[in-house]
């Protein structure tokens, strides 16, 4: 059963300013979360009232790093970073999305692995119809794995 997300997005997805996409993780459960953005005119891939459908991977990632960002706070942890491998199967039904169209994009995890790596099914919907669907798949080191460092003499 998902339960309500108390944490504000900027609390659980690390990008800052423009580069947050969405707007709020609205439901979770241990595998899948739930988030939801109203697309405003200043998006920064908004180009004469719209956003191109290309942009929806991008808020499906965004709302996996919600997923992971509130299961890490729910358990005390940093945040961590983590990074966008490859999308699968990017079907999207619309050119782009309007400025003022609510999009609702639910992410769930297929499998993790311990090295970090991890698959989710997404969905993007507007109005209750499904627009877009994906399978990403994604890397978070290990707490233990500090790779901003990584082949540095520090």
């Amino acid at each position: 059963m998902r339960t309500p997300i108390a944490f504000d997005i900027s609390e659980i997805v690390p990008h800052a300013d423009r580069m947050r996409l969405i707007d709020r993780a609205v439901e979770g459960d241990e595998e899948s979360l739930v988030a939801e953005v109203t697309l405003r005119e200043d998006c920064l891939f908004q180009e004469s009232g719209a956003v191109g459908g290309w942009v929806g991977i991008e808020f499906m990632a965004q709302a996996i790093a919600a997923y992971a960002g509130w299961r890490q706070r729910l358990q005390g942890e940093t945040q961590r970073m983590g990074f966008l491998l490859g999308t699968r199967r990017y079907e999207c039904s619309r050119p782009a999305f309007k400025v003022g169209e609510q999009l609702r994009i639910e992410v769930r995890r297929q499998f993790w692995t311990d090295n970090g790596m991890s698959q989710f099914d997404c969905t993007l919907g507007i109005g209750g119809e499904t627009v877009a669907t994906a399978a990403l798949t994604v890397f978070q080191p290990p707490a233990s794995m500090d790779v901003m460092k990584a082949g540095t003499d520090e």
